[in-house]
């Protein structure tokens, strides 16, 4: 029932399949949209998680998390309409 995340090394001294190259390809394009959020959060608003325990940990990713989607709200808020 899981799927692998993990990219696929091309074998040594041999063309990457075109299959396995398609799944890289749709791996990178999910991860470059998460990692685009996770350096918002980590730059701009400095979000460094040094807390102990896990309750606390999730709290603070959660409220990072909400104020994210708020910056993104007004952001969009902003944007002229497109007829």
């Amino acid at each position: 029932m899981l799927v692998s995340h993990v990219h696929r090394k091309k074998p040594v001294h041999r063309p990457m399949p075109a299959r396995v190259a398609r799944a890289n390809a749709r791996k990178s394009a999910v991860r470059a949209h998460i990692e685009h959020i996770f350096a918002e959060q980590k730059h701009r608003m400095r979000l460094f998680v040094r807390t102990i325990g896990l309750a606390r940990a999730t709290t603070k990713i959660g409220l990072a998390n909400l104020v994210t989607n708020m910056h993104r709200l007004v952001w969009l808020e902003r944007q002229p309409a497109l007829a």
